[in-house]
């Protein structure tokens, strides 16, 4: 297997397809990047601007270029000697009429060879619910829709189908009988009883009308006669003007007549109803709370097959070379299907993508190469938190939002209201597999239902991790740890749960009784691999969707992956995070920035340095709160924002505030858009399905006045912002030197090579100015090979512009480049550092039999230098990093270029002379 040396991520789209991504190989590989990482390129709904709607997963999305335009553009990157990463969506398609396998399953049900394809309960408990699958894209309850005609019948290309706006639903083809059956006569009477169309008319009645009636009818025979029909009429339409103009007759008698319609839509196999219903009532899987998003049952192993078929050809044709897999948490078996996905594609480089807490490990049976970085991004975005003012900093935030917000129990608050406002009906199936397991044992047959229903929501609200991945095997220490402490907080929290909540915890462990049948048993670990999917997204919506913009103490904390209840990490363990991942998962990925995050990876390391000036931070934000008072609104009793939502923006503009400074009209409309965002993810005031409007519209007009209505505001705001975003820069430059040094594979956002101010989708996904960063590699490149010295001179004193940043990515991904093998196989060394500043110094080394490769960079600046003084020379005194064993004597500086002499240990103000970060080599 070729493992990536970096990779760089590349969000495709309808404006960004295959030959835009062609004209930037060249600058990609110039930079050093070993491996184009593509967003989905399957077929996606029009429009989709991320690609995880997939419609068909065997076919390149048409939006983004021919399978030409593709083969050209792999045949570059291949020239390039570079290789490609796949984003691949294994747990959910689009619930879309475009989705060819889906609509299969509309027109023939459970008939259908797809039907097995969807996580689709077709015996649900509830009868309202059984035997159809629950369509929940109505703007309003069915009856109104039905009513306002903006349901209606058509019939082309030999279907019958329902129209709604856009969409076309096919009708079950059994149900086209009693279409045809309606004023038959008619018809009789036109062309005559012995007319052979006539008489095929009544045998395609008559063979429809037979198999509604008989359901279990053999699968394959029962399909062909549908068929056999269905091209019949649709053959007589064709050539027979007489069917043709019965049939568009009763096309507009069941469009004009409300009745009629709707006894035909009771026939179907799908049930429209109100999108608001589903999350309440809901027979199929979805992702997450999207409706849109429906879950396929990959432990089928067809189902795999099918999905994979083209990913698994480009892999096998060379053209793609490894695989990221989508929201792995997703999966009923993620166990199985990595085991599957492994023995299929032996050579392909796989991670999976996983958010893990600080003490979880991936599972080590997991034939991958790890995760996609999230655990490695909040492992170095805390290095540069200091630890020192957590409670300082609590206490500021608790004064200034009059909130005393405690993170673990805000937490369990928003996972119950997560469950209550979005997942109810999925909660509702899993209490009924729950309720049907009870019934088969003698110590929970009397449990109530609604017993049952609190102890989940109990367990899941406090699960402590994502998932764990029991599957009827060994159960691991770990995910024992993680099941029992669950239930012993559920217990904590309503103790009058015990005894269902024994019963729960005693089936999550498969802890079965001896006389328990093995069908019987079979339901228990059904009911666990359920309850495994629904804790995943409950934590995501919980966690990263909701907690996320309600706990603002340090918001840069509040990360894909992170825990804002922790403040910071120390420098040791960094170094036993990432010592475990460099032993587990070598080649795993290490990322600062994704599609996904919350705040753009420099933004995150400006509002770090707010960690060590917390009273000056006090002290500007009670000045500025004063100032914007005026600026608010009431609403229904209470300021508009509120102080918390006002503190999460004062952060806000601190990190995401652009480096040459000043108020524009895209700062103003991002800012809004951002807000608006922000409030309703918190659902506190305003919620995306409810909106409240007038409250949404306080918020923005204070988003907009404080930046465009407010000079006193910006006078004193933008100094103390230029001071953070001082040491901001440091930060940034330190974690990229870490992230393209440390065990792993790093990871490149798109344009994140230069600063990376950007925050949530979508302003994380805006155009890149590819030109741009082509211009600067090429003066940066040319500047260095006349004077690197020189050069970091001037960068730092531009440091604005970005061009430093590039400078590091570039130079130290020619190192990677240069010493391939140290940094994919070298051994990771953490090095001791002595002296007055050495709680201020990260400093690791990669070691390769006798070749070396040591990263040193600084972390807490603010009380060393001053906002005008750079973290280099003489400011670290006698600080010393403590060299590996046997090290040689000569040194090189990748980022200076100059030669140094150190055996033994080495003084950081000498590795630090002329550039605040070093890689010695």
């Amino acid at each position: 297997m070729k493992y990536p040396l970096a990779t760089y991520r590349l969000q495709f789209r309808p404006e960004f397809g295959f030959a835009d991504a062609e004209r930037i190989i060249d600058y990609l590989a110039t930079l050093g990047v070993s491996t184009v990482y593509a967003s989905p390129i399957f077929k996606a709904r029009p429009g989709s601007t991320h690609g995880y709607d997939v419609t068909d997963p065997n076919q390149l999305n048409p939006e983004l270029g021919t399978r030409e335009a593709f083969e050209s553009l792999t045949a570059t990157v291949q020239r390039h000697g570079m290789t490609w990463l796949q984003d691949f969506v294994p747990n959910h398609m689009a619930y879309d009429s475009r989705n060819r396998m889906l609509m299969d399953v509309f027109e023939k049900g459970p008939g259908s060879p797809y039907a097995a394809f969807f996580d689709i309960l077709w015996d649900h408990l509830r009868e309202n619910l059984r035997g159809k699958v629950i369509a929940p894209f109505l703007g309003k309850p069915y009856g109104e829709t039905l009513e306002s005609g903006e349901l209606s019948l058509q019939y082309g290309d030999g279907n019958f189908a329902v129209k709604y706006y856009d969409s076309v639903y096919p009708l079950r083809i059994e149900s086209y009988a009693t279409f045809i059956s309606h004023q038959l006569n008619e018809l009789k009477e036109r062309l005559g009883a012995e007319d052979p169309d006539f008489i095929k008319m009544l045998g395609i009645v008559v063979v429809l009308t037979n198999l509604a009636d008989d359901p279990k009818a053999e699968p394959l025979a029962r399909t062909a006669q549908m068929l056999l029909a269905r091209d019949a009429l649709w053959a007589m339409y064709r050539d027979n003007p007489a069917v043709r103009e019965f049939i568009d007759r009763r096309v507009g008698e069941f469009n004009g007549d409300v009745n009629l319609l709707d006894a035909m839509l009771a026939q179907q196999w799908f049930q429209f109803t109100y999108w608001r219903v589903a999350s309440k009532e809901i027979n199929y899987q979805r992702f997450f709370n999207i409706n849109e998003l429906i879950s396929l049952r990959m432990e089928d192993e067809r189902v795999f097959d099918v999905v994979h078929r083209l990913a698994l050809s480009l892999l096998n044709e060379g053209k793609i070379h490894g695989l990221r897999i989508d929201h792995v948490d997703g999966l009923y078996n993620p166990t199985e299907y990595v085991e599957r996905l492994r023995r299929r594609a032996p050579g392909a480089y796989l991670v999976v993508e996983k958010i893990l807490e600080l003490s979880e490990q991936l599972p080590g049976i997991w034939r991958v190469e790890g995760t996609t970085g999230y655990d490695f991004l909040n492992y170095v975005n805390e290095l540069f938190v200091d630890r020192g003012s957590e409670r300082r900093f609590q206490q500021i935030y608790s004064t200034f939002s009059g909130e005393a917000l405690e993170y673990a129990e805000l937490l369990y608050e928003k996972k119950k209201l997560i469950i209550e406002r979005h997942l109810t009906g999925d909660l509702d199936n899993l209490t009924s597999v729950l309720k049907t397991i009870s019934t088969t044992t003698r110590d929970a047959i009397d449990l109530a239902w609604e017993a049952l229903m609190q102890a989940i929501t109990e367990a899941a609200a406090v699960f402590p991790v994502y998932r764990t991945y029991i599957a009827g095997g060994e159960i691991s220490r770990q995910e024992r740890r993680h099941v029992e402490e669950a239930i012993a907080k559920a217990k904590g929290k309503n103790p009058t749960l015990e005894r269902a909540l024994d019963f729960l915890h005693q089936v999550l462990l498969l802890d079965y009784p001896n006389y328990l049948a093995e069908d019987h048993r079979a339901q228990w670990r059904d009911f666990v691999m359920r309850f495994q999917q629904f804790t995943s997204p409950l934590m995501a919506k919980g966690l990263e969707d909701t907690a996320f913009y309600v706990f603002n103490r340090l918001v840069s904390l509040n990360e894909v992956g992170g825990n804002p209840g922790r403040f910071g990490l120390s420098v040791d363990e960094f170094h036993a995070a990432v010592g475990r991942r460099a032993q587990s998962f070598p080649h795993t990925m290490n990322a600062t920035a994704t599609h996904d995050t919350k705040r753009g990876e420099d933004v995150r390391a400006r509002i770090n340095v707010l960690s060590e000036m917390p009273d000056e931070w006090q002290r500007h934000i009670a000045e500025w709160h004063e100032l914007n008072k005026r600026l608010k609104r009431s609403v229904e009793g209470e300021e508009v924002p509120s102080r918390n939502r006002e503190y999460f923006l004062y952060q806000t503009l601190i990190g995401a505030w652009p480096s040459a400074g000043g108020v524009d009209e895209s700062l103003v409309e991002r800012m809004k858009q951002y807000m608006l965002k922000a409030a309703r993810e918190a659902k506190t005031h305003t919620f995306w399905l409810d909106n409240n409007s007038e409250y949404e519209a306080a918020l923005l007009d204070f988003t907009e006045k404080l930046l465009t209505a407010s000079p006193e505001f910006l006078e004193r705001f933008t100094p103390f912002q230029k001071r953070v975003a001082h040491y901001g820069v440091f930060n940034s430059l330190a974690q990229t030197v870490i992230k393209l040094t440390a065990p792993g594979v790093p990871d490149l956002y798109q344009g994140t090579e230069l600063w990376d101010l950007s925050l949530v989708d979508p302003d994380n996904r805006r155009p890149v100015d590819y030109e741009q960063r082509r211009q600067l590699l090429s003066e940066v490149r040319a500047a260095a090979g006349s004077n690197v010295a020189a050069l970091a001179d001037d960068l730092l004193r531009t440091r604005e512009d970005g061009r430093v940043k590039l400078f590091v990515t570039h130079r130290t991904l020619q190192a990677r480049r240069d010493q391939g093998e140290l940094f994919e196989q070298g051994d990771y060394l953490p090095l001791s550092v002595t002296g007055e500043h050495a709680a201020h110094v990260v400093a690791f080394a990669r070691r390769l039999g006798a070749r070396l490769a040591v990263t040193i960079a600084p972390r807490l600046l603010v009380p060393l230098v001053g906002e005008d003084e750079l973290p280099v020379g003489e400011v670290w005194r006698d600080t010393t990093v403590e060299l590996p064993k046997d090290a040689p004597a000569a040194w090189h500086n990748q980022f200076s270029d100059e030669a140094l002499k150190a055996t033994e240990r080495i003084a950081v103000a000498d590795a630090l002379r002329r550039f605040p970060v070093a890689l010695l080599v």
